[in-house]
């Protein structure tokens, strides 16, 4: 690779807030990453500087994305540098034309989810089939990282280790395991479901779109709703309505963390809000006949009502509170309606055969997407009980809605509600928190790669861990 100046960006949230009290944590980051690339003896140049009249220093819209991009060398190399969450569309557009080595790097902690920004704007550049190399560390010292970064500087790619990794060829799947699941496969596809999207696209995010003509040929079709008609739908929702659900999740054990504050706070109004949420969601599935929905979530509706993370944790539960039309009938009773956080459409595609097969097999069904926040070699109590002792790494899976009571010590008795900052979400709303179960999982993700659905799984266990 030349030796010009390393162009370094950082792209960022749509919301001003955000940025503002993220701009720290990013700007360490930098330094940290910035003094161990010129200790190779190479020069970095930032792509664009900090606006005072903004207060950040972030890549912060599409529009100034291809702002940037247009001063940006189209041979030079460039590195996208991520701290903190961010909205993979702001550079999409700069990155699938350009010409020069691409490497993105996020840090590695469990406070601010550079990580997880990363690895969406690696799932986006995937599908769109764009070469790039991608490294991340704790403080960019470590040998790991040292190795990868030369790799790039010398010859503009980075390979990762992957002798961990089997091909479903050499997994040995059992013969009758095999055809279990082609004969579901086959049922799956021939008896047909309806996805619903509420809003398609949240936060850029290209990687979460599955083009029709490959999500059909899955057996699912996808209706596309509007935000702004669950809203509309809101509104037809009765008070007295919305306090049943309330009272229902109280009955059973459930806390609510609330303030006086309506701005920094959770409160009852805001909780009330979501369960009408949840009613007018259940109620919209059922008139299109989905089997599935995700709701978008983070840009309109945020600005017309709480964010819909409990309205997603309920909705993921097979034992939720019941919700009838206007009529007096049941909706979906006995059953979950599998959400898809953030309306993306692979880990829908993904939660919405899971719960199919899962329910074949007998297993409790429910599911949810989790962000890969963090990890960490842990020796010490811990396993499937305190008793135990623990030597191992482990990985830190989080998410703020979507997941269901079901998986939680304790059920609904073991889950809480906080809420949402508010520098994302200025109405607020209440999340879904609670402790895992100890035991085991099987993970997955659909992904786009090559134009065609890939799928990658594994087995993980939940071990139990001190609160402290």
């Amino acid at each position: 690779m030349s030796t010009q100046d390393i162009i370094l960006i950082a792209n960022g949230d749509l919301r001003t807030s955000a940025n503002q009290k993220c701009e720290e944590a990013q700007r360490a980051m930098e330094a940290l990453l910035i003094k161990a690339i010129e200790k190779e003896g190479r020069s970095v140049r930032r792509g664009h500087e900090f606006d005072a009249k903004k207060g950040h220093s972030f890549i912060d819209s599409h529009k100034y994305g291809i702002e940037v991009f247009r001063n940006i060398p189209k041979h030079a190399p460039i590195i996208v540098a991520e701290a903190v969450w961010q909205y993979s569309h702001h550079l999409l557009q700069g990155l699938l034309t350009h010409e020069g080595p691409i490497l993105t790097v996020a840090n590695w902690s469990g406070t601010w989810p550079g990580l997880v920004g990363m690895l969406n704007l690696n799932g986006s550049l995937t599908k769109a089939g764009v070469n790039y190399s991608t490294l991340w560390s704790d403080d960019f010292s470590d040998e790991v990282f040292l190795q990868g970064l030369r790799s790039w500087l010398t010859i503009g790619s980075v390979s990762h280790a992957t002798a961990h990794v089997k091909s479903y060829e050499q997994a040995g799947v059992p013969a009758d395991a095999e055809q279990l699941g082609a004969d579901f496969a086959r049922k799956f596809r021939d008896h047909k479901e309806i996805m619903g999207v509420f809003d398609e696209g949240c936060m850029g995010m290209y990687n979460a779109i599955i083009p029709d003509e490959l999500i059909h040929k899955t057996g699912v079709f996808k209706e596309r709703l509007s935000q702004s008609a669950l809203y509309a739908k809101m509104l037809t929702v009765k008070e007295e309505e919305a306090r049943a659900i309330y009272q229902w999740l109280l009955d059973r054990g459930m806390t609510f963390k609330f303030g006086p504050s309506e701005e920094e706070d959770l409160t009852e109004n805001q909780i009330l809000q979501q369960c009408k949420m949840y009613i007018a969601a259940v109620r919209i599935a059922e008139e299109y006949g989905c089997a599935t929905i995700g709701i978008q979530y983070q840009q309109g509706l945020k600005d017309l009502a709480p964010a819909s993370d409990l309205v997603e944790g309920l909705l993921n539960n097979v034992e939720r509170p019941p919700v009838y039309d206007e009529s007096g009938k049941e909706l979906y009773s006995g059953e979950a309606i599998p959400h898809f956080n953030e309306v993306d459409e692979c880990s829908g595609l993904d939660g919405l055969i899971t719960y199919k097969l899962w329910r074949q097999l007998g297993f409790a069904p429910e599911n949810t997407l989790h962000d890969l926040r963090w990890g960490r070699h842990y020796s010490g109590p811990g396993g499937k009980n305190l008793s135990e002792t623990l030597d191992a790494y482990v990985w830190v899976f989080l998410i703020s809605g979507a997941a269901p009571p079901a998986h939680f010590i304790g059920g609904f008795k073991g889950t809480s509600s906080e809420r949402q900052p508010s520098m994302y979400f200025r109405l607020g709303g209440g999340t879904v928190k609670g402790v895992s179960k100890p035991g085991w999982i099987v993970w997955s993700r659909i992904f786009i790669d090559g134009g065609q659905l890939c799928y990658d799984t594994g087995l993980g266990e939940i071990v139990a861990l001190p609160q402290e």
